[in-house]
């Protein structure tokens, strides 16, 4: 991920005044492959253009991405749709539901940490939800999200080095314990 973070700097500092723009791309081209995290570029933008505007851009970017995922995923979703199984009584339940329901159940989705953000897209697409009231849930529901992971990156790049590797190292055997148990 440091890498990653790097390499999107280094695009930044190059980028000029197109900066902005290249910081919602990124955001929108993930979103749309859907299984990048995007956590690199919002520690980019925060790196880059202070805590404020890399949040403001983070969520910008990630708004944007869902509703041009929706809108492609959706398209594309009949081909899709006797191909796809979902096993998660969540998303199973997005899928059968509508108008306010559906909007409440993305907002919940989108800031619960461990469901894949491409997925909560994906079943929407495939849901009765319209793309208005998906936009607008998907964007109130990562903006708490964003808030706690831009907070967290703030934290992680104020720290020493020794702090950052020691971080490190506790997130990929937090990482491991839980890929260990969901295996199971």
């Amino acid at each position: 991920m440091l890498y990653l973070e790097g390499q999107v700097l280094e695009w930044f500092e190059n980028s000029g005044y197109f900066v902005f723009l290249l910081s919602i791309i990124l955001n929108i081209l993930i979103s749309v492959l859907g299984i990048l995290p995007s956590v690199f570029i919002t520690a980019a933008n925060i790196s880059f253009f202070g805590f404020g505007y890399g949040l403001f851009l983070s969520i910008l970017g990630e708004a944007l991405g869902a509703i041009v995922s929706f809108y492609l995923y959706r398209k594309g979703i009949n081909k899709l749709k006797n191909k796809v199984t979902m096993n998660n009584k969540y998303l199973d339940r997005l899928h059968q539901t509508k108008g306010g329901e559906a909007f409440l159940l993305i907002i919940a989705l989108r800031i619960l940490p461990f469901i894949p953000s491409g997925l909560v897209t994906l079943v929407s697409a495939g849901s009765k939800v319209g793309i208005l009231n998906f936009s607008l849930a998907s964007t109130l529901g990562k903006i708490p999200a964003l808030l706690i992971e831009a907070y967290s990156i703030q934290q992680i790049l104020s720290r020493s080095f020794q702090g950052k590797i020691i971080l490190t190292i506790s997130s990929i055997i937090v990482f491991c314990l839980l890929f260990k148990k969901n295996k199971r």
